[in-house]
C-alpha cells in the first residue's frame, strides 16, 4: 500500500500539484484505507492532474470511479480516495480537518 500511496504522490508532486497530502485511514470507521489530497494550480491544472495519473498507473491501479469537474475531481481506486482541487475548495471544504480528526479518533 505504502508504495502505491508513494507512487500517486510523486506523479502529482512532479506535475506540479501542490500541497500533497496523505491520509491512513487503515483501521479507521471509513470506506477507504487512504486518502490523497492535493491542489491544482487552476481549473485546466485539475483535470491535466487526472490525465496524468490515468496514464502513469495504467496498468497498476483500475479507476473504479471518477466524479470530475474543473474544480474538483474525485479518483475512486477501491482503497484509496484521491481528490484533487482548485486552492478554494479545498480551503471552502477543509476535508483536511474531518481526515486529521479521524485519523487521530483512532490513535
Amino acid at each position: 500500500m505504502q508504495k502505491r500511496l508513494e507512487k500517486i504522490a510523486s506523479i502529482l508532486d512532479k506535475n506540479k500539484a501542490e500541497d500533497v497530502e496523505i491520509f491512513d485511514l487503515r483501521d479507521r470507521d471509513y470506506f477507504a484505507d487512504s486518502v490523497i489530497i492535493a491542489s491544482s494550480i487552476g481549473e485546466r491544472h485539475t483535470e491535466a492532474l487526472l490525465d496524468h495519473l490515468k496514464r502513469d498507473l495504467k496498468g497498476d491501479e483500475e479507476f473504479l470511479h471518477i466524479d470530475a469537474t474543473a474544480q474538483w475531481i474525485v479518483a475512486d481506486l477501491g482503497d484509496i480516495l484521491i481528490h484533487i482541487m482548485i486552492p478554494e475548495y479545498r480551503s471552502m471544504y477543509d476535508i483536511e480537518l474531518f481526515l486529521s480528526k479521524l485519523e487521530r479518533r483512532a490513535q
